[in-house]
């Protein structure tokens, strides 16, 4: 019961990545606000974790919107009876190359991994001030931290949100809010999967990696619970890897 007594908001918490955290939290004793655009799987998500014996609850977030965020982040106060814990988890991405990527593409990526953190961060920041303070974990990418020539525009939505990480550390140090940031390589989910789907490629994924696996949703969700929890009231503008030791080489 690592989060007894918090309360977290999880985007992006439908599927993938987010449900696992939010799944997570849960059994560790958080009460859970799954916020997506997800409506079907993320309102059954909920209810899953329900029936496990952990209380969560599914609102419409659309994290490029600000009146979104602020009635999102009000219902959750409202109904969950404060806030502790962020996860800024939704992202959206594509493969383009910097010629192929259209400026529609490479905008609604930045808004949705970008601007949807700063957006977040902006009213869910008060929130946590009022109850002395809380955690802010930002799921970021190794794709921040390396090269290459394709998904040219996830990488920067991803490089922005690293930085982004460390000044709202340092801005929000004062009221007791930690933010951190979390860099996953491949790590098989709903989005990664129709990538993934051709064997060859996958053989490819996986003989970068030195651990011999892909990455687990779960995996993320528990360096995240770490972040949370109060275990890391003194981890604050870090970024951790978790690649398998991919980008150790």
């Amino acid at each position: 019961m690592r989060l007894r007594g918090k309360v977290a908001l999880v985007t992006g918490g439908a599927r993938g990545i987010g449900a696992a955290i939010a799944e997570v939290f849960a059994q560790e004793g958080a009460k859970v606000a799954i916020g997506d655009i997800l409506t079907m799987e993320g309102e059954a998500t909920a209810k899953a974790i329900g029936r496990s014996g952990g209380e969560a609850i599914f609102l419409h977030l659309d994290v490029t919107d600000e009146e979104s965020w602020k009635r999102g982040v009000k219902a959750v106060v409202a109904e969950l009876g404060g806030l502790d814990i962020l996860v800024n988890n939704a992202g959206i991405g594509m493969r383009a190359g910097l010629e192929e990527v259209s400026r529609e593409e490479w905008q609604s990526t930045l808004d949705v991994n970008s601007k949807g953190p700063y957006l977040g961060t902006k009213h869910a920041a008060p929130e946590m001030a009022q109850r002395g303070g809380g955690s802010i974990v930002n799921i970021s990418s190794i794709a921040a931290m390396v090269g290459g020539d394709a998904s040219v525009a996830y990488r920067a939505s991803k490089g922005a949100l690293r930085s982004l990480t460390k000044a709202m550390a340092i801005r929000y140090a004062s009221q007791g809010i930690r933010v951190n940031s979390i860099h996953p390589g491949d790590v098989i989910t709903p989005m990664s999967e129709p990538y993934l789907a051709d064997s060859r490629r996958l053989r490819e994924r996986i003989a970068l990696v030195p651990l011999g696996r892909l990455g687990r949703p779960r995996d993320i969700a528990y360096l995240a619970l770490y972040l949370a929890s109060d275990e890391a009231s003194y981890v604050t503008g870090i970024e951790i890897v978790i690649d398998g030791g991919r980008t150790a080489q």
